[in-house]
C-alpha cells in the first residue's frame, strides 16, 4: 500500500533516479553515438566482459530480453568485430561470447567513464552514504526480478 503522506518524497526520488541514470549514462551514450551504437550495445559489451566465454542463452537470461531482442544488436557487435563467437568446449551447439581486443578497448572506455564518475559520487558522499545506496538499488534489483 502506498503511504500517501511520502508521495513528495517519492515523486523526488523517482527524479533523482531519472536524472541520475541521465547523468550516468550520457557520456558512454555520445561515446556508442559516434560507432552507431547505442545502449543496448553498451549493456552487452559490459556483461560479456564482465563474464568472458558466457553463452547466448547466458547472456539472454543475465540480461531478461527475448531472442528477439539480443539478435540484432549481437550481431552488429559480431560484425563490427567487437564481440567473438566461439562454440563450447563441452558443446558444440552452445556459442560463447567474448569481447575481441577492440571490444575490451571500447568497453573499457564506456566502463570507465563510469567508474571514474561513480567514484567521485561516492566520494563525495562518504562511506554511509555509499553504502545507503547500495542497499537502495539491490533492493530496486531485486524488486525487478519478479
Amino acid at each position: 500500500m502506498l503511504d500517501l503522506d511520502r508521495q513528495d518524497d517519492l515523486h523526488s526520488a523517482i527524479e533523482l533516479l531519472y536524472f541520475a541514470y541521465r547523468g550516468f549514462t550520457d557520456r558512454p551514450d555520445r561515446i556508442l553515438e559516434r560507432r552507431g551504437l547505442g545502449r543496448v550495445h553498451h549493456r552487452i559489451l559490459y556483461f560479456i566482459g564482465r563474464r568472458p566465454d558466457v553463452s547466448i542463452r547466458g547472456l539472454l537470461d543475465l540480461l531478461a530480453v527475448s531472442k528477439q531482442a539480443l539478435n540484432a544488436p549481437l550481431r552488429q557487435l559480431l560484425e563490427m568485430g567487437l564481440v567473438a563467437a566461439a562454440p563450447s568446449a563441452g558443446d558444440r551447439r552452445v556459442k560463447n561470447l567474448r569481447l575481441t581486443p577492440e571490444g575490451e578497448r571500447l568497453e573499457g572506455e564506456l566502463t570507465g567513464v563510469q567508474m571514474r564518475h561513480l567514484q567521485a559520487a561516492f566520494d563525495r558522499a562518504g562511506p554511509a552514504d555509499h553504502q545507503g545506496w547500495r542497499t537502495v538499488m539491490a533492493e530496486l534489483a531485486r524488486d525487478g526480478r519478479g
